[in-house]
């Protein structure tokens, strides 16, 4: 294994030490926990709190900022944070207006972030919580009853933030919340695997001329393997798996995210935009706004997944309105 750490079960700490030492204007930790929180937290507004295990960086930490999220919980590598994270977070960002949880549908991360939520609620905070489910590659995985919560969970963290931002009550922000999860749809697919610190050695295996269609953040299996394809033929059957689940028509408008999994190159990124906004284009589908990079990873694993959010006018005035946090200058 070659990682450029000091020792595995020390890579969370040291690395939400070097977020905060980087980024001291956006983030500070709560003392004691695996929690980052905005600076100055906390506002007399809605707060959002998310997050998950680590190894998906800049998810969660990289999103705490103005216009999106306040706290970040950051478990263990690609292991679900503990309950008492969670509540430490909701505790350090509630400013009395509520906080909403932003889960992703992994069973670890519900069951602990409800716990959290029911801890919260004991003490008077009020938390309403929303869950992301917009991977259309496979309906139970090995981590999930429904379907997975990937990339797409961040036009949560983006609409959701800017209502709450501009002053939203937490019933307000929660519906947006749940106004973009019915319609985000992401699929993604992987050249090669990654290795968790603790593991030292690759989750799965591939053939080198071999990739995995569907393939889940943490590795867990997609629909199936295949030989290697065109960058083309790639994007037209991740795209055509998409809209064939979020009904689009000419003249409607999304935004397209294309997102690396931490070992692909730009380039090929946007080789991979390229052809997605062909295919939209060709059906008189505007996109809005595109955002092509890492923002969900899996580590080092190769590959990449789109995310395609269908816009009415309300959607689409939060998803341009600013926000300002360490990994999304773009945002």
């Amino acid at each position: 294994m070659k990682k450029i750490i000091n020792k595995p079960s020390a890579v969370v700490d040291e690395m939400l030490k070097g977020i905060v030492a980087a980024h001291p204007q956006y983030v500070r930790r709560v003392e004691g926990f695996d929690v980052l929180v905005r600076t100055g937290s906390p506002a007399k507004k809605v707060a959002l709190v998310s997050g998950g295990g680590s190894g998906h960086e800049p998810s969660h930490g990289g999103f705490v900022g103005k216009g999106m999220l306040d706290g970040a919980v950051a478990g263990a590598v690609f292991t679900s944070p503990t309950p008492d994270q969670v509540f430490e977070a909701i505790k350090a960002v509630d400013g009395g207006e509520g906080v909403l949880l932003v889960i992703k549908n992994y069973t670890g991360d519900v069951l602990n972030f409800e716990m959290a939520a029911e801890m919260a609620e004991a003490e008077g905070i009020k938390v309403e919580k929303v869950i992301t489910n917009d991977d259309v590659a496979v309906e139970n995985s090995t981590w999930t009853t429904g379907r997975r919560g990937i990339a797409g969970t961040l036009f949560v963290h983006k609409l959701a933030g800017a209502k709450a931002e501009a002053g939203g009550s937490l019933a307000e922000v929660k519906a947006v919340a749940e106004k973009v999860i019915a319609n985000v749809r992401s699929m993604g697919m992987a050249l090669s695997p990654c290795t968790v610190p603790e593991a030292g050695k690759p989750s799965f295996t591939l053939a080198e001329n071999e990739v995995e269609i569907g393939m889940g953040i943490h590795g867990e299996p997609g629909t199936h393997r295949e030989a290697i394809h065109t960058a083309d033929e790639t994007v037209d059957h991740l795209l055509g798996k998409i809209l064939a689940d979020l009904t689009l028509v000419s003249g409607d408008e999304v935004a397209v995210m294309v997102n690396g999994l931490g070992g692909t190159p730009l380039m090929e990124l946007y080789v991979v935009n390229r052809r997605v906004a062909e295919v939209l284009e060709s059906k008189g589908v505007k996109t809005v706004k595109t955002y092509v990079g890492n923002f969900m990873t899996s580590i080092e694993m190769a590959g990449f997944s789109i995310s395609v959010i269908k816009l009415d006018a309300e959607m689409k005035q939060l998803l341009l309105d600013p926000a300002d946090t360490p990994a999304l200058v773009q945002f």
